[in-house]
């Protein structure tokens, strides 16, 4: 078990920097576009500012995943997702209970992160996932099941070098420019697991475990 604790440890501290600095930054953009929106009459304008909003919360998680990969990759893996353990698990690359152990240590992280951001930046927790009232639960179950597939696809494939961290982390940022919309683009039970504890639970939140648990299947079937 003991061989376990660096897993645990890398996980842990490699989730939460992925994600306080993805929910910093998702922070960042929603307020300032809010503040824009409010001061402009300018409806074009206010249009690119929310493109402009969700490009900006894409390239935090995008940036923020490749950086961390690149530290921890070497001390834990970087899996900083439950998804990825699972798929990792499922094709045969870890044990049982290594996968349990990252698993944990990747949803106390995802807490930890919501909550020292909250602490943080002024205002209320802004980063928590939610379904755009427009898009179906069923649809956006299986937006959050494709997208976590091919982000899947992309760790499982891509063969270790120098530059998988920055391929990781571009296939993160084209996930979230398609999901950020309509889903939040968790791709992640840990990345909406952290900020519901914090701000509440919704009734749509299992997509979020449900969603990445079917990618996870079939980024493993497809690899």
């Amino acid at each position: 078990v003991r061989h376990e604790y660096p897993v645990f440890i890398g996980e842990f501290v490699g989730t939460f920097l992925f994600l306080f600095l993805s929910f910093a930054g998702t922070s960042i953009a929603i307020v300032s576009a809010t503040v824009e929106n409010t001061n402009s009459n300018n409806l074009d304008l206010v249009s690119v500012q929310n493109v402009s909003k969700l490009i900006y919360i894409s390239f935090a998680f995008g940036a923020s995943l490749a950086v961390n990969v690149s530290i921890f990759a070497e001390i834990s893996g970087a899996m900083f997702n439950p998804a990825v353990t699972l798929s990792l698990l499922l094709i045969g690359s870890i044990r049982p209970l290594r996968a349990v152990h990252a698993i944990l240590a990747q949803l106390v992280a995802g807490v930890c992160a919501a909550a020292i951001v909250s602490a943080l930046l002024p205002g209320p927790l802004l980063t928590a996932t939610k379904l755009e009232p427009s898009i179906s639960i069923t649809r956006g179950l299986f937006l959050e099941a494709f997208l976590t597939a091919q982000l899947i696809l992309t760790i499982l494939v891509m063969p270790s070098g120098p530059t998988k961290p920055l391929v990781i982390g571009l296939s993160l940022f084209v996930a979230e420019l398609s999901g950020v919309y309509y889903t939040g683009g968790s791709l992640n039970p840990a990345r909406s697991f952290g900020p519901a504890v914090l701000t509440g639970f919704q009734s749509s939140h299992w997509i979020y475990w449900v969603g990445p648990a079917l990618g996870a299947g079939l980024g493993s079937l497809a690899f």
